[in-house]
């Protein structure tokens, strides 16, 4: 059956600017971190790329290693790509990332120019698409040159790989040097990409400042401690969920007594507030002005419409923010 997208699929999205740019990203956007590879089941998985577009989510999210196995979380959405989303492909940003092995030999890992070009090379035919939009370097490299690498984002750019660059996982000093080279490049950082959740702060640590004082957008991963942050835990693991499966990043010795206590307690102020947890977890990364958008993983099409619903109800009250502070803090 031919896929033809919602006519309302602009309607009810929230759009924010990135940074200081022209780009507008979904306040929810999808990761294929997990759920789109070789292991999982095909037709899920473009069932849940064909519901986020039509619920307005334009923002898809890959990196060259994401799968299990590598690579297939691309050629799973580049399947969809060549079958259903290509009349599309101009209302949507596609981004991926090289920075983690990717394969063997000296030359599939880390930042340097032979690696990230390569990776692109054989990402955007995993994709099935001529360029993608946002291409980043996943993390930093200790022992290849800054310069090299952000050089080699610049000439990503400039050769029609990629429109736009981006960094994930940099600490704010890394970061502030990244931003400043390419700018004085001519091919300005245009996001971060880091880790944020209620469970993970680090970047209130001097980052979000920076992104916010260079005009810098920021995307934010596992907002929701790969599902801690929603009531999937509250009764033990569910078979299916993230810490059931071998290859998943959430192992059971981490969803702890305390971390549940804590769950409840958010879970019952999410609640009172008219929302699930997830939401409430989302639209408590998105507080921050300078977070564009939230990236969700889902394995589920009702997972993806529990996470929009953040959107009706972004607002905190001072007691609420202090009633959270309170319970991440017992």
């Amino acid at each position: 059956m031919t896929y033809s997208a919602a006519e309302t699929r602009y309607e009810k999205m929230l759009y924010n600017r990135c940074g200081r740019s022209g780009v507008k990203l979904p306040a929810i956007s999808l990761g294929l971190w997990h759920n789109f590879g070789s292991v999982d089941v095909f037709d899920n998985s473009r069932a849940m790329l064909l519901h986020a577009f039509d619920m307005g989510i334009t923002h898809i999210d890959l990196a060259n290693n994401y799968g299990p196995t590598p690579g297939s979380a691309e050629e799973t959405f580049g399947m969809v790509m060549y079958k259903d989303l290509r009349p599309y492909r101009d209302e949507m940003i596609l981004s991926t990332k090289a920075g983690y092995t990717m394969w063997d030999g000296p030359y599939g890992d880390w930042g340097s120019r032979k690696y990230l070009v390569s990776s692109l090379d054989q990402s955007l035919k995993r994709m099935q698409v001529d360029y993608v939009d946002i291409f980043y370097h996943h993390r930093p490299d200790p022992e290849t040159p800054l310069e090299e690498t952000m050089g080699a984002l610049d000439h990503i750019v400039r050769s029609g790989r990629a429109l736009y660059a981006g960094i994930s996982n940099y600490k704010p000093t890394e970061a502030n040097k990244a931003i400043q080279m390419l700018r004085e490049l001519g091919t300005p950082c245009l996001i971060h990409q880091p880790s944020y959740s209620m469970f993970n702060r680090w970047v209130e640590d001097g980052l979000l400042d920076l992104l916010g004082k260079e005009g810098v957008g920021a995307i934010v991963f596992s907002p929701l401690a790969q599902g801690l942050l929603t009531d999937k835990y509250l009764s033990g693991i569910p078979e299916g969920s993230r810490a059931s499966k071998p290859h998943g990043f959430l192992r059971p010795a981490q969803i702890t007594d305390e971390k549940i206590a804590k769950v409840r307690q958010l879970n019952t102020l999410a609640q009172s507030r008219g929302q699930t947890l997830a939401q409430m977890s989302l639209a408590w990364v998105l507080r921050h002005e300078t977070v564009t958008s939230a990236l969700i993983g889902a394995s589920r099409v009702e997972q993806i419409d529990d996470a929009l619903g953040a959107i009706n109800h972004l607002d905190f009250s001072i007691e609420e923010l202090e009633k959270i502070e309170t319970i991440l803090k017992a």
